[in-house]
C-alpha cells in the first residue's frame, strides 16, 4: 500500500532554533569544522555569497517540529556512511546540535537520519514507490554522536522523491543513548524530530542524473511541499555547497540545530 506523510502537525511543544553554518560560525560554533571540499572559484563565490546572506538571517529563528512520517525504523545503526550499495550524487551532510537555550554545543547527542534512495523507496518498504529492488532493510539508514563540538558528520548519497513529498532528509536527535554491540542505539530521550531541505535548483540538476532520472513518479517540488510550507531555514532548508564543479560530484549541505536537552 502506498504510504505518504503529508501531515503537517507538530509533534508537541518542543520547539528547535534552526540556524546556518555561517551564522553558527559568528556565535562561536564550530559548525564548519569539516573541510570542505574542492570547488570551482565561480561556484565557491556564490556559494560563500548565498550562505552568508542566508545564515545571518538565521540566528536564533524558532520552528516546531515536523513529522517523523511512516518510514522510521527503531534503532538504526551507529554509522556515519548510510549508503551502502545505493548509486547516487554524494552527498556529506555536516550538522551541528547546540542548546537552544545557551547555543553551546551538544556533546554526545545522537544525530540520526533516515530517507529514501533514487527511486524514493525506503529501506524496509520497497515497493511503496512502485519501484521493486532488494531491500536489506539497513540502506540510507544510520546516526552518529556528536563530538564535543556538537559535529554530527554523515555521508550517503543525495536523496531522490516518492509521490507528494519534495526531497527530503528525516532527521532525529537523541540524547543520552547506550551504544549496543550490535552496532545500533537503545534508551535516551528523543528531543527533535524534523526534516532537511535542499535548494530546488539543486535538486532540478540530480534529477537529470541516473539513477534518478528513472524514477518513474512525478516529483514534487520544495515550492508545492505540504510539510516544507516554503518554510526557508526555520523548516530544515540546508547551506548547500558543491563538491566539485558538476553535479555528479556531488554536494555538502551543511546546518545548525538547537534543540531543549531537556525537552
Amino acid at each position: 500500500m502506498l504510504m505518504t506523510d503529508l501531515s503537517s502537525a507538530p509533534m508537541g511543544r518542543r520547539r528547535v532554533l534552526v540556524a546556518g553554518s555561517a551564522a553558527a560560525a559568528a556565535i562561536g560554533i564550530g559548525a564548519g569544522t569539516a573541510a570542505a571540499r574542492p570547488q570551482t572559484a565561480s561556484t565557491a563565490t556564490r556559494s560563500t555569497g548565498t550562505a552568508a546572506a542566508r545564515d545571518a538571517a538565521a540566528i536564533c529563528t524558532l520552528t516546531k517540529e515536523l513529522t517523523e512520517g511512516p518510514y522510521y525504523l527503531d534503532h538504526a545503526l551507529v554509522r556515519s556512511n548510510v549508503a551502502e550499495d545505493k548509486k547516487g550524487a554524494p552527498l556529506q551532510l555536516t550538522l551541528t546540535v547546540v542548546d537552544t537555550a545557551t547555543c553551546a554545543p551538544l556533546d554526545k547527542a545522537l544525530v540520526e537520519i533516515w530517507y529514501c534512495d533514487a527511486l524514493g523507496e525506503y529501506s524496509g518498504f520497497v515497493g511503496n514507490n512502485g519501484h521493486q529492488e532488494p531491500d536489506n532493510g539497513r540502506f540510507l539508514r544510520g546516526a552518529v554522536l556528536t563530538g564535543a563540538d556538537g559535529v554530527a558528520n554523515l555521508t550517503g548519497v543525495y536523496p531522490g522523491w516518492y509521490r507528494g513529498r519534495c526531497i527530503h532528509v528525516h532527521l532525529k536527535v537523541h540524547t543520552d543513548v547506550t551504544l549496543t554491540s550490535d552496532g545500533s542505539f537503545t534508551g535516551g530521550n528523543e528531543i527533535h524530530t524534523g526534516q532537511l531541505f535542499f535548494d530546488e535548483k539543486i535538486t532540478e540538476a540530480v534529477a537529470k542524473l541516473s539513477p534518478y532520472s528513472t524514477n518513474t513518479v512525478p516529483r514534487t517540488p520544495l515550492s508545492a511541499d505540504g510539510i516544507y510550507g516554503n518554510g526557508g531555514i526555520a523548516a530544515g532548508l540546508l547551506a548547500v555547497t558543491a563538491l566539485g564543479s558538476t553535479p555528479s560530484a556531488g554536494y555538502r549541505g551543511t546546518l545548525t540545530v538547537g534543540v531543549d536537552p531537556d525537552a
